[in-house]
């Protein structure tokens, strides 16, 4: 493991997730409009990961372990197959305000997975006991998105909603939510951003054989992909993915997972602020009393004390029991 990074490190990644992250929800929609979606993402982390691993060969040589890539490549079926693949199969039909306010579940399951690991392992080591004011900064960020998003989407209506969709929206937040924790509790961590790398390439392989799977490839042709979405992909290999992913991936090293789990809360109040600041989009008080709140919910998370475990008296040290697959 690395050394502690400094505060202003940290602060600077989780500005980056924050604000990066808060504009892919509309790159994603503009790129599935006219590329399939699960092609579109294996394309997509397929040439960043690429680029990444070239830049650390080059640089000062690729070097994995057999363990190490086996656990990356899980972690990026989770990560990039289930989370980032379901949300852009979703988007093709479900609106991205709804999107986003479901997707903001995520903080939660982070939390209630981490406290599971701290019952499943038992080692001290892995796994964290939320507190009440973390779960008091969760249900506050989310008021706050509801009220951010909610109107709009009431107005918009819920009439003719793919049911199936909805369904992947949840099952998306689960298999990111346990990809992360993963990403931080392997037993034999890869470097950061060879992690990613190697999480990207193989989640570029899974996404891709789900994608012929359906059929994305049969009558697929590039005359038919529209220049907005075009940019739209390279906008997200080069943001999304080279400069967001392998940052996320970085700060779950480097910070618990409730508080990486707030950028969940940040992001449409960045998407509402970009839409203001490029697309000339209206904002109203509703929108600022949603962001205080927001962001209010968000502080109580990053200021809540973490439980630790506390261990139980013994004569002689146990040996830890079960191990990160």
């Amino acid at each position: 493991m690395s050394s502690t990074p400094s505060r202003l490190a940290l602060i600077l990644g989780f500005t980056t997730i924050y604000v990066v992250w808060g504009s892919t929800y509309l790159g994603i929609r503009i790129a599935v409009e006219t590329l399939p979606p699960f092609l579109m993402a294996a394309a997509r982390f397929l040439v960043a990961g690429a680029i990444i691993a070239a830049f650390i060969a080059i640089t000062r040589g690729f070097r994995a372990t057999r363990k190490q890539w086996i656990d990356n490549s899980i972690i990026g079926a989770l990560l990039l197959l289930g989370g980032n693949g379901l949300v852009s199969w979703a988007e093709q039909k479900i609106p991205s305000g709804i999107a986003t306010l479901m997707v903001s579940v995520g903080p939660l399951f982070i939390v209630l997975l981490d406290w599971a690991a701290l019952k499943f392992f038992a080692d001290g080591k892995r796994g964290s006991r939320p507190t009440l004011a973390t779960f008091a900064g969760i249900a506050l960020g989310f008021a706050g998105l509801v009220l951010l998003v909610g109107p709009d989407v009431l107005r918009g209506g819920t009439d003719g909603l793919d049911p199936a969709r909805i369904v992947g929206l949840v099952f998306a937040c689960l298999f990111w939510s346990a990809g992360s924790l993963y990403t931080r509790y392997a037993s034999e961590p890869a470097e950061p951003f060879t992690g990613a790398a190697i999480q990207m390439l193989a989640g570029s392989v899974w996404l891709l054989l789900v994608s012929v799977a359906r059929g994305e490839l049969i009558g697929f042709s590039f005359a038919q992909v529209s220049v907005n979405s075009l940019w739209a992909w390279s906008y997200l290999i080069v943001f999304g993915s080279l400069i967001g992913f392998t940052t996320f991936v970085w700060l779950m090293k480097h910070s618990t997972p409730s508080h990486v789990a707030t950028y969940a809360y940040v992001n449409p109040v960045v998407a509402v602020f970009l839409g203001w600041l490029i697309l000339d989009e209206p904002v109203s008080p509703r929108i600022f009393t949603a962001a205080a709140v927001i962001i209010a919910g968000v502080a109580i998370i990053t200021f809540a004390k973490t439980r630790l475990p506390v261990s139980p008296p013994t004569t002689s040290p146990a040996p830890a029991t079960g191990a990160a697959k």
